[in-house]
């Protein structure tokens, strides 16, 4: 258990970016998964507005500190491959 002040407030703030850190992440993948349910029914105009929407949250998350950069630019990369096949 923590027995210093310091401690105790780094516990405190540690919860609350925590929930706020994981808020940031379900809207991240909330916003992949539109693209995802895009293509997997074949609609590339969708696909493509839902991608085009998706990468600035993905540049967010790494420039918030809840993603890594090579991460984000993986799924964009993966994302955009696959709504150029369709």
């Amino acid at each position: 258990m923590a027995n210093t002040p310091q401690a105790r407030k780094r516990i405190r703030r540690n919860e609350r970016r925590a929930e706020i850190n994981g808020n940031r992440m379900s809207r991240i993948r909330s916003f992949v998964k539109k693209v995802e349910s895009a293509i997997d029914a074949g609609d590339k105009e969708a696909a493509s507005t839902a991608l085009a929407s998706a990468q600035p949250e993905l540049a967010r998350g790494v420039a918030r500190g809840v993603m890594h950069k090579n991460t984000a630019s993986r799924k964009m990369s993966r994302l955009t491959k696959r709504v150029a096949a369709l």
